[in-house]
């Protein structure tokens, strides 16, 4: 097949093709990286000597420069209390590296000696128990590959103008890993839940002892306590030695440095579910307790600090999630939103996990905007950004799960717009 035989009709306004395009063209596509690839094999200098020895951990290419989290901050007079985020635009796939999953620390990154680690659970339970790591590492383990999310992510976008970023500095507190770990129900069954029992009260061995309440059903659905994130022991940064883990729910929830879980009555009203990570409406009520994950993409190749070198065919790539299940759609549009085309989703659609789409624009050089939306199976499309808005009171920025547009240059440079 030679690549003038491609259909390149468009499927969708200002260049977007069919989202089948690129398994057409694989053939073609390989034969001339064949061909080019055939006029350079000289002998490179790091062909004429021996390459550099084994060791006890490996690191990234030193070239690839890009592969740290970014934007990392703290709240002035600490070392410890902020963020740091996923370079979301340099990654493929749906897997989070460990080492590049998002933070989020209220007081920094506890040293804990886990010999000495106790997870406790008491309260409306027939026996209260101890679980050491040794103990919990006895029990049968279960793995899921998730996505965690902090509810602040993307919060940016309710500025009134657009703020200048990356997809990372916009939309970087998000990743996916295969998080492994004890079902939180086994534990419970053990213990023997007392009548009246409603909530699990959840905190950690941090210096905020972070807290959280959990309604039980949740619980007794998907929690885990997690020991493993892709296939190794939690990082510090992740919650070592064990961490909770609520599949699709708000990453605040999933408390890191897991030391006690308390079952109760009624939600214990924490500052961290009443003043923080609650929604405030226009007419001064607060929403409590917005637990999922709203279904949500984000464009992550190109996007401002990819420039486009030359007109031509592009493959459009990034990532779409929801708390609800399975992403079941994603449509991509370069004339901002005025019409859309179906985007490929790869082969692993898991539910309550990142989702790679992919999608091939024939740049013509001109301006363009580049937007996504997701449907997940529930049916819930991701809303507009006057949507997400509406009823909102100034500056309530958690739970932002609003379209992001990129607008392309004539000189191939992108940034943040809203559409």
């Amino acid at each position: 097949m030679k690549t003038t035989d491609l259909d390149t009709s468009p499927a969708a306004g200002n260049g977007l093709l069919d989202r089948r395009f690129f398994l057409k063209a694989g053939a073609a596509g390989g034969a001339s990286l064949l061909s080019a690839a055939a006029h350079g094999m000289q002998r490179e200098p790091w062909m004429q000597v021996p390459g550099a020895g084994m060791s006890e951990l490996g690191a990234p290419a030193a070239a690839e420069t890009d592969l740290v989290r970014t934007d990392v901050s703290s709240r002035p007079g600490t070392t410890g209390s902020g963020v740091s985020r996923t370079p979301l635009q340099h990654l493929d796939g749906i897997v989070t590296p460990s080492r590049l999953h998002f933070e989020r620390h209220h007081s920094g990154i506890p040293d804990i000696d886990p010999g000495r680690h106790r997870l406790v659970l008491h309260g409306l339970v027939e026996r209260p128990l101890s679980f050491s790591l040794d103990a919990l590492a006895r029990y049968p383990v279960v793995s899921r590959i998730q996505f965690l999310e902090c509810s602040g992510n993307s919060g940016a976008l309710i500025a009134p103008q657009p703020v200048p970023g990356t997809a990372s500095s916009l939309h970087g507190l998000v990743a996916a890993s295969e998080w492994g770990g004890v079902p939180l129900g086994a534990l419970l069954d053990e213990a023997g839940l007392k009548p009246g029992a409603r909530w699990l009260i959840a905190d950690g061995a941090d210096a905020a002892v972070m807290s959280r309440s959990v309604p039980l059903d949740k619980i007794l659905d998907d929690a885990i306590v997690a020991l493993y994130q892709n296939g190794e022991p939690l990082r510090p940064s992740n919650g070592y030695p064990m961490r909770l883990f609520l599949p699709g729910w708000e990453g605040n929830m999933s408390v890191k440095w897991l030391r006690g879980l308390k079952v109760t009555a009624e939600p214990a009203m924490t500052k961290d579910e009443t003043s923080k990570y609650s929604d405030l409406r226009d007419d001064g009520v607060a929403e409590l307790f917005s637990f999922p994950m709203g279904v949500k993409s984000v464009i992550t190749n190109p996007s401002p600090g990819l420039k486009l070198n030359a007109r031509g065919i592009y493959q459009v790539s990034g990532i779409a999630w929801s708390g609800n299940g399975r992403i079941r759609r994603v449509e991509v549009s370069a004339d901002g939103g005025r019409s859309w085309a179906d985007a490929l989703l790869d082969e692993h659609v898991l539910p309550k996990c990142l989702t790679r789409f992919r999608s091939a624009w024939k740049w013509d050089g001109g301006p363009a905007v580049l937007l996504s939306r997701a449907t997940d199976e529930a049916g819930n499309q991701q809303p507009t950004r006057a949507q997400v808005l509406e009823g909102r009171a100034v500056n309530s920025f958690y739970h932002y799960n609003g379209m992001q547009a990129w607008q392309v240059d004539g000189n191939g440079e992108l940034s943040n717009v809203y559409a």
